[in-house]
């Protein structure tokens, strides 16, 4: 009737209890990295606020701390400034046109 195999079934099912206990890990995990970021005024990125969690003793990958930040919009300040590579001549007379 669903389509999909008994066994498959029963293993999806088994494994709603560790689906629940990620979810509840993860909105924990949520909550401190939006503490950490409002602490530091919104400028840390998911490389920072991975320092941050890992200083405090938290073993959390920083893909899950991006994975989090990126669901949640969490956005850390770009401080680099874009990087110029060319520089006209301003006193430069304009390229004559060859149509």
């Amino acid at each position: 009737m669903l389509d999909v195999s008994r066994s498959g079934y029963y293993r999806w099912i088994a494994g709603a209890e560790a689906r629940a206990a990620r979810q509840a890990a993860d909105d924990a995990l949520v909550a401190e990295i939006r503490e950490i970021h409002a602490e530091h005024r919104g400028i840390y990125g998911a490389l920072r606020v991975h320092a941050e969690l890992r200083g405090f003793g938290h073993t959390v990958n920083r893909k899950r701390v991006a994975r989090l930040m990126r669901e949640h919009g969490i956005i850390g300040r770009h401080l680099r400034k874009k990087k110029l590579t060319t520089v006209p001549d301003r006193l430069a007379p304009p390229v004559a046109g060859l149509v």
